[in-house]
């Protein structure tokens, strides 16, 4: 399938490395800039991600960045542990996403460089900072609302896509004994009745569905599909194989659905569905202007999470499936905002229309599509394969 695209996807690729190469140093300490032109600042979880993708470049000017960008993280590390949300500014905290991102970062710089002990300090601080955010002193990660990287979305209390992060990071540092309780608890059912019995924890899975819940606290849930956080369960070994194929094809089946409703426009999925609407419970006035259905976290198409699914679609075996989307990701880091570029490697896409709506040359939607074409071409989940596990929940 892919050799018709071939000399199509070369060209991606390496359109994608010239969007690296040129945010490869900002105005802010030199460090990376997250878009080419919109987003001159270096933030911390655009970075974590799109180390993927530049460890797989074969530039070792990007590898040089990224241990700046490392480096600068460790040195802005608050004395609890906790990371900043821009990688030059100590004083924004607040995100639930950044100290996860940045152990997984650890995680994945120490595999390729080998330096098995990199920023030793700073992370066992971060692990620290990361065992005191369970308010019930166990396991599960909790957040605030809008604190992860859906800075316009609600994700109350256990975030999905946080846990996941934060099961992967365990993974890759072979913190085994606090993954494995980690995944007994997000392995629980969500609670679904309205009464919470004493000793009765609340988890993550969703009955006769084969992905997991969007979050979970107490009696309260969502069952909205949230694709960044079980892309990352089907990486991790978190998700089972036969899990993971069974999401999978639920994932394209309810695609094929939208597109029929014409509340999708694109052959790749939307980053959260079905959409939230002005009637539904979980609105937020806020939402009517800059979190519509089918725009921005409400239902966008993000290239940087097709990526990672591209790389899920791998874990799982699904080759086939996984070649198609890349070639389906080839033509959408084509759309741009400005006329005037061959591949934009445009921040977001609109679901409905397939309009792009966020900033050109993304730094994370340039990395993520390299990623995603290494694994399809070597059929590995690169950096995860070997820190999964065969059995998952």
């Amino acid at each position: 399938m892919l050799k018709n695209n071939q000399v199509e996807i070369d060209d991606a690729r390496n359109a994608a490395i010239k969007v690296l190469l040129h945010n490869a140093h900002g105005p802010f300490h030199g460090l990376p800039r997250t878009a080419g032109w919109g987003y001159p600042e270096p933030y911390t979880r655009d970075l974590m991600f799109a180390l993927l993708g530049i460890a797989v470049s074969g530039k070792q000017e990007l590898m040089n960045s990224m241990r700046n960008v490392l480096l600068a993280l460790a040195k802005n590390q608050t004395r609890h542990g906790h990371i900043p949300s821009l990688v030059h500014d100590a004083r924004d905290l607040g995100a639930s996403d950044t100290t996860p991102l940045f152990l997984l970062g650890i995680g994945i710089f120490r595999k390729i460089t080998n330096e098995k002990k990199f920023l030793q300090q700073a992370t066992e601080k971060a692990l620290q900072w990361m065992e005191y955010q369970s308010p019930s002193d166990r396991f599960l990660v909790a957040q605030q609302p809008t604190s992860d990287w859906r800075d316009e979305q609600w994700v109350t209390g256990y975030g999905f896509f946080v846990n996941t992060l934060t099961y992967s990071y365990l993974r890759l540092l072979n913190q085994d004994e606090r993954a494995d309780q980690l995944k007994h608890d997000m392995g629980r059912f969500t609670i679904t009745n309205g009464i919470m019995h004493k000793h009765v924890h609340e988890g993550l899975v969703v009955k006769y569905k084969p992905y997991y819940a969007f979050w979970s606290y107490k009696i309260f849930s969502s069952e909205r599909f949230d694709l960044l956080g079980n892309s990352l369960a089907i990486l991790s070994g978190l998700a089972s194989p036969t899990r993971a194929n069974e999401m999978v094809t639920w994932i394209e089946e309810e695609c094929i659905n939208m597109r029929k409703n014409e509340e999708l426009a694109s052959d790749l999925p939307p980053n959260f569905f079905p959409y939230i609407n002005p009637l539904d419970p979980d609105w937020h006035e806020r939402y009517e202007q800059y979190n519509k259905p089918g725009e921005y976290h409400n239902g966008g198409i993000w290239p940087f999470i097709c990526g990672l699914y591209i790389a899920a679609l791998i874990a799982a075996k699904r080759y086939r499936l996984a070649e198609k989307k890349l070639i389906a990701l080839t033509q959408t880091i084509k759309l741009s905002k400005s006329k005037s570029l061959k591949f934009g490697f445009n921040e977001w896409i609109r679901a409905q229309d397939g309009m792009p709506m966020g900033q050109d040359w993304q730094t994370w939607s340039a990395a993520l599509y390299l990623y995603a074409a290494k694994c399809v071409e070597t059929k590995k989940a690169l950096f995860f394969d070997d820190a999964s596990i065969n059995s998952g929940i």
